[in-house]
């Protein structure tokens, strides 16, 4: 009993000392992460775990080690912000791994990627050819950049010079069956004209939404719990062993 107890204190200790770090720290999106930044979050949290249950010793020196570890990574950020040079050294800088439609070897190499995990990462950016690019761009963190061929960039309305208005953002009316009536209040409607719109697509009881939105064009999306397609799509090609 007395362990347990031990145990929940040193937990709580360690977490909020970890919620602080996080937010000093400031990193706010794994995407952004450099590989140092990653492993950093890691052995700190990994001490943050040895603080709460290693009871064979005292809790002062892993919670020291902690703040330690958290304050050298607060203390290298601010330098990578201040001195371009320091930050160029410690977090890596961007280099073209394409160039043209033309694979730069020798940079790859020194990167210590292969053409497999770069053609992989075209993948994701929807580019099956790598005669496409025109730039491909190694950041710090692992994403690659992308710049297109000119001639295989999608049309834009720019381009074929037709004039469009800005969609804006939708607004939240209907969420797990429930009035968003502050958001109403916000588009100067009611649940008496939206009830009304809902009428409309044939639902007539706000509890068969699940969610709804309202975007500035005034166009209306509904998705019900019980959404009534008559197929149902599955891009499965396993069905199991039955």
């Amino acid at each position: 009993m007395n362990e347990g107890l031990v145990v929940v204190v040193r937990s709580v200790i360690g977490f909020f000392s970890l919620l602080i770090f996080a937010r000093i720290i400031g990193k706010s999106q794994i995407s952004q992460l450099t590989f140092f930044d990653y492993v950093l979050g890691i052995t700190i949290g990994s001490m943050a775990a040895t603080l709460s249950t290693d009871l064979s010793s005292r809790a002062w020196p892993h919670w020291v080690a902690l703040v330690s570890w958290a304050a050298l990574g607060y203390i290298m950020e601010k330098i990578t912000v201040k001195w371009r040079y320091a930050s160029k050294f410690l977090e890596g800088e961007p280099v073209i791994v394409i160039m043209n439609g033309k694979i730069m070897e020798n940079v790859m190499k020194k990167m210590k990627y292969t053409v497999s995990e770069i053609m992989g990462l075209l993948r994701n950016k929807g580019i099956f050819d790598v005669n496409q690019v025109d730039f491909a761009i190694l950041e710090p963190n692992g994403q690659l950049s992308v710049l297109q061929k000119p001639e295989h960039l999608p049309v834009t309305p720019k381009d074929m010079k037709i004039k469009v208005s800005s969609s804006g953002i939708s607004t939240e009316l209907i969420y797990d069956g429930i009035f968003i009536e502050q958001n109403l209040r916000q588009l100067n409607k009611d649940k008496k004209w939206l009830l009304k719109e809902l009428k409309k697509q044939g639902i007539y009881d706000v509890s068969e939404v699940f969610f709804a939105t309202l975007n500035p064009a005034g166009s209306l999306y509904v998705d019900r719990y019980e959404d009534r397609l008559q197929t149902m799509v599955d891009i499965g090609d396993y069905k199991g062993p039955y």
